[in-house]
């Protein structure tokens, strides 16, 4: 599959994720958006779905925030495992994927005739700089 065509909406939300130092709120996206024609928190959110539909950006859970996907092309983000590191400190959030854990997880989850839909794992702690 190659890259979606994206409405203009969709392509400023990404902007905005994609240029920003750490993870987003909607309604901090909004702020950010309001000079090009953003108005309400809908359209945001109506963005924001398709985009993580596409595989583009990432929820993070704990944070209630979106950050955009730095591996968007690598990895089947339905099935597969994404995993967060999230600095308490300065809020840098970094994306990574592990074979390892993913086949883990899989057995695991294998073992008890479980479907998985979508597994996210956020770990919270600190960086080396804020360490």
């Amino acid at each position: 599959m190659g890259t979606p065509q994206l409405t203009k909406n969709q392509s400023l939300v990404m902007g905005a994720l994609a240029h920003s130092e750490g993870p987003m709120s909607a309604y901090t996206i909004l702020d950010k958006l309001r000079d090009q024609g953003f108005r309400a928190p809908l359209q945001v959110y109506r963005a924001l779905d398709k985009l993580l539909e596409y595989g583009l950006v990432h929820r993070l859970e704990s944070l209630n925030a979106f950050v955009a996907c730095t591996c968007p092309h690598e990895h089947e983000h339905d099935r597969g495992v994404t995993a967060f590191t999230i600095c308490e400190g300065c809020g840098q959030v970094t994306e990574f994927h592990d074979a390892a854990i993913e086949e883990r997880l899989s057995a695991l989850v294998r073992a008890q005739s479980f479907k998985t839909e979508k597994t996210t794992i956020e770990i919270r702690g600190h960086c080396k700089s804020c360490a």
